[in-house]
């Protein structure tokens, strides 16, 4: 097991990344609970509840709540269904929340904890390669149906337990879905992990060569989330290709494609305008075939027309007085944030279909 101590305003925590880790949860738990409520989706919860749930002591009260798996629960609705059940169930200031799945369980089952009773300690298990990202941070969030993560709160986890062995039963689209986040930190903080994953084939990537991915994506979240973590500076890098993606995903419908997904095609147009913008030297055509080899969904995502996603882009929580900035990249590993005006944004859009995607 590899333990990562994340430092945050609030309290320090541990990242723990390893195999067989859910079967060991109640010892691995930092605190003492008299009472532990697992929220889980549909997906991971027939895989993994139960074994969780029995790697506690009969004297601890545990319930557990499925919600359908897929972005559409990250919503007001399923929130307040959430919040009525930690009533009924009697969930206290010292009981603790376990988010069991992927990213978007992680995004909820934080939120509710971060909003009950003013704040209850909650726990993310991560069982996806996306979740390597969110779990780290302490950003909670439920989707507004113009904007996705609208609604949300900074509300950092008491740790992370982080069971590889869930990662075995992803189907390709996760897969692919996750490491869009690891491709993002290579081009943020470490070319090496960036070029390597672009000579690879995720289909074929090995267990051994997952975990390495994983901890160097996770150590280089934690290190730009130390630094900043209410995303005052830096850490709003991290929202590389999300514009275009968050915008993408809203457009669609939440779960028509993965988040990842969307940020890959987001990416890859942040790129294109790094380099119209900046006059940055970046390997675009090398990565666009890199995610078309993978099978990423991008030329769907510009399908849309570019007027709707600007449209859609001014409604991002990250707009500022209804201006869109960009994480732009002056080379890899070298970050800056640009604005850009709505008139060059679309012209770049329709540039970039017509340079990169029909090249």
């Amino acid at each position: 097991m590899h333990t990562l101590r994340v430092q945050a305003s609030s309290h320090d925590y541990d990242v723990m990344v390893g195999k067989g880790l859910r079967h060991e949860a109640g010892r691995l738990l930092s605190s003492s609970y008299r009472h532990v409520f697992i929220i889980s989706d549909s997906n991971a919860s027939k895989l993994y509840t139960d074994e969780v749930k029995a790697a506690f002591s009969e004297d601890i009260k545990v319930n557990d709540f499925v919600v359908p798996a897929g972005e559409q629960s990250k919503s007001m609705d399923m929130y307040a269904k959430l919040q009525d059940y930690c009533f009924q169930i009697g969930l206290d200031r010292h009981s603790v929340i376990i988010a069991l799945g992927g990213g978007m369980i992680g995004d909820l089952a934080g939120f509710v904890a971060a909003t009950y009773m003013r704040g209850v300690d909650f726990v993310q298990m991560p069982t996806t390669i996306l979740a390597h990202d969110s779990s780290v941070g302490g950003k909670v969030a439920i989707n507004h149906p113009e904007s996705k993560n609208m609604i949300g709160s900074f509300y950092n986890p008491v740790q992370v337990i982080y069971d590889i062995d869930t990662l075995n039963t992803l189907p390709a689209q996760e897969k692919r879905s996750g490491y869009a986040e690891i491709v993002k930190h290579g081009c943020l903080d470490d070319p090496a992990l960036f070029h390597e994953l672009l000579a690879c084939d995720i289909a074929k990537i090995s267990p051994e060569q997952m975990e390495i991915h994983l901890l160097k994506g996770i150590e280089i979240k934690a290190n730009i989330v130390e630094k900043d973590e209410k995303e005052a500076g830096i850490r709003k890098y991290l929202n590389f290709g999300h514009t275009l993606g968050h915008a993408v995903e809203s457009h669609l419908g939440y779960g028509e494609i993965t988040h990842g997904e969307a940020v890959a095609a987001g990416m890859l147009f942040a790129m294109y305008i790094s380099q119209s913008v900046l006059e940055a030297d970046l390997p675009i055509m090398a990565f666009r075939d890199w995610l078309r080899n993978n099978d990423y969904p991008i030329d769907r995502a510009f399908e849309i027309k570019a007027e709707k996603l600007l449209e859609r882009m001014k409604k991002d929580k990250k707009a500022i007085n209804e201006s869109i900035h960009f994480v732009l990249l002056k080379r890899l590993g070298e970050v800056t944030v640009e604005p850009i005006a709505d008139k060059d944004l679309v012209s770049f859009i329709n540039r970039f279909k017509r340079e990169v995607l029909d090249q």
